[in-house]
């Protein structure tokens, strides 16, 4: 079967099963295959494809058809830039949660050491021509609590080389895969990762910055929730009690007791929360929030008095 063909019955079996999406799912699931970039796929249409291949796009296909998200199937998703290896034992990085590493990039300028911009220079992992965030003079200490795939403890590290940056994470099998990424990406000397409940037991303290993406979809809104996210995504990731508040009122607490005085705390926030976010800040000062391309507030900041 030539490729142009393979992707065309692709595209139509995805759209069948109600896939979204379906022609870009078609291509990645295919250069995944083939090891190819989708240059390849538009240039060489009419390459044959291997009976071994075939099996395999079928069978890729067939997994997304059941919901399986494509990511887990490649075993990789780009966050910041950067190539990181994702499986179900950790949430999968989405775009919005660049927002939160934009974010600490941006308090960095505000602590007590100044930041220096290098104009032109071009971020780690970034296509040239991106600019980087100015990087602190001083080592600052930032912890990223509940890590995951470690995206956002790397993508703080690929930036701010002069950091010393903790990750915790309470899943076994995600800190493997953390520590994975961070040696694909050599970056497993910047990272130091602690298996913790939050911030449970890390005896560091006086942190400039505590950041979080937290689970915080409330049982009460499953519904809302897309289907594949509900069926293979970790529920501990996404689920956080009744409200979705759960994991932020322990954390908030703990975080104020890590960082020093005037850091910052810096959290992932879901749709609606922002309210109910800022009354568990009651105490803290400079409260701000960062919302996203779609105007929804997304990160939620404040400042320890």
């Amino acid at each position: 079967m030539q490729l142009n063909h393979a992707l065309r019955q692709a595209v139509a079996h995805l759209e069948e099963n109600h896939v979204g999406s379906p022609r870009m799912n078609a291509e990645v699931l295919l250069m995944f295959v083939l090891g190819c970039d989708r240059a390849y796929l538009y240039a060489h249409p009419e390459r044959e494809l291997s009976r071994e291949a075939e099996s395999r796009y079928h069978d890729a296909l067939a997994q997304r058809a059941r919901g399986i998200p494509a990511q887990y199937i490649t075993g990789h998703q780009e966050f910041w830039g950067l190539d990181l290896i994702v499986s179900p034992a950790v949430l999968i990085p989405r775009p919005e949660t660049e927002h939160l590493v934009e974010t600490v990039l941006e308090l960095c300028r505000e602590l007590p050491h100044p930041v220096s911009p290098t104009a032109g220079e071009t971020r780690v992992g970034h296509p040239p021509g991106a600019t980087r965030v100015g990087r602190p003079t001083g080592h600052p200490r930032i912890i990223d609590v509940g890590t995951g795939s470690g995206c956002v403890a790397l993508a703080l590290a690929s930036e701010l080389p002069g950091a010393e940056i903790h990750a915790t994470e309470i899943s076994v099998e995600a800190l493997e895969i953390a520590r994975a990424n961070a040696v694909r990406l050599q970056l497993q000397d910047c990272v130091a990762f602690h298996h913790a409940d939050l911030l449970t037991g890390i005896s560091h303290t006086g942190f400039d910055i505590v950041a979080s993406n937290p689970p915080y979809v409330g049982s009460s809104e499953e519904d809302k929730v897309q289907l594949e996210v509900r069926k293979f995504e970790p529920r501990s990731a996404v689920f956080a009690g009744p409200e979705g508040l759960d994991i932020i009122r322990r954390l908030i607490p703990q975080a104020r007791a890590a960082l020093k005085p005037g850091g910052w705390l810096a959290m992932e926030i879901g749709f609606s929360m922002e309210t109910n976010v800022r009354g568990l800040l009651s105490g803290w000062t400079e409260i701000r929030t960062v919302a996203d391309l779609q105007g929804i507030p997304r990160v939620v900041a404040a400042r320890k008095p």
